[in-house]
């Protein structure tokens, strides 16, 4: 039995992106995540920034409702400071909110576990 030979246009599920340049996985997004964020200043807001969501999180459940909106601000208050004000960056929760929060929270845990310098 021959092989069939598909050419690039027809192996979208071979490529990182689609064909509107978009990525398809996390696992192909956060190799670029780490390109956009370099500068290590930003990288230290993005994790104090994520330990504040974390524990407002926390505190939401806990102490009052209220955190809970405050959770998104403080985490997004602080990424963003790092992407425009150090990085000179916009931040890829614009065209990728779901992967870069989850980019965010990998981040932390590298981190924190010590897998990547603070």
């Amino acid at each position: 039995m021959a092989t069939h030979d598909r050419n690039a246009e027809d192996r979208a599920e071979d490529r990182a992106e689609d064909r509107d340049g978009r990525y398809r996985t996390f696992a192909a997004f956060y190799p670029f995540y780490l390109t956009e964020h370099v500068n290590r200043t930003s990288r230290r807001l993005h994790v104090i920034g994520t330990t504040l969501v974390i524990a407002a999180v926390i505190l939401g459940f806990l102490v009052d409702w209220r955190f809970f909106v405050a959770a998104p601000l403080v985490g997004y208050g602080f990424a963003w400071v790092g992407h425009f004000v150090f990085e000179k960056n916009r931040p890829a929760t614009f065209k990728y909110p779901l992967y870069s929060l989850a980019g965010d929270f990998r981040l932390w845990f590298e981190v924190v576990t010590g897998k990547r310098a603070f």
